[in-house]
């Protein structure tokens, strides 16, 4: 069964996957950017804050416009965002404490594993409250 409600949520999730390859890429390089230029000076999870406003701006950005055309309150969803990520940076965290400080992998290694999880996870989480249309 082919509804209309359907075909929507399917092209909302490749422009999901779409817009999630860019926020991937431009988080990853934003954090190796940082992380070069300020490594050796700055520990590695710390870099990891102004890596996050930076990423999560840039996702906000594409959610709000390219994937869920949204028409809400920006402030209101742009604070959803940040409640989602917040969630999400603690998550990427420990999981990068893991993989660097007991598996011995180079951090920029590690948060590329961490984005696996929480792509997926946000996804949900952004469809279902940061850009939820009002009830």
């Amino acid at each position: 069964m082919n509804t209309p409600r359907l075909r929507e949520e399917h092209l909302r999730f490749i422009r999901y996957l779409l817009a999630g390859g860019w926020n991937t890429f431009f988080g990853m390089l934003s954090y190796a950017v940082l992380y070069r230029l300020l490594g050796h000076r700055i520990h590695y999870l710390v870099l990891l804050i102004p890596a996050n406003i930076l990423a999560v701006t840039n996702a906000f950005l594409c959610y709000r416009y390219f994937v869920f055309r949204s028409r809400g309150s920006i402030l209101r969803e742009y604070f959803r965002c940040y409640v989602v990520y917040g969630g999400m940076i603690f998550v990427n965290a420990a999981l990068m404490y893991i993989l660097v400080d007991w598996i011995n992998l180079t951090p920029i290694l590690a948060n590329c594993a961490c984005i696996a999880v929480t792509t997926v996870v946000s996804f949900f989480a952004h469809r279902n409250f940061s850009f939820r249309p009002p009830l």
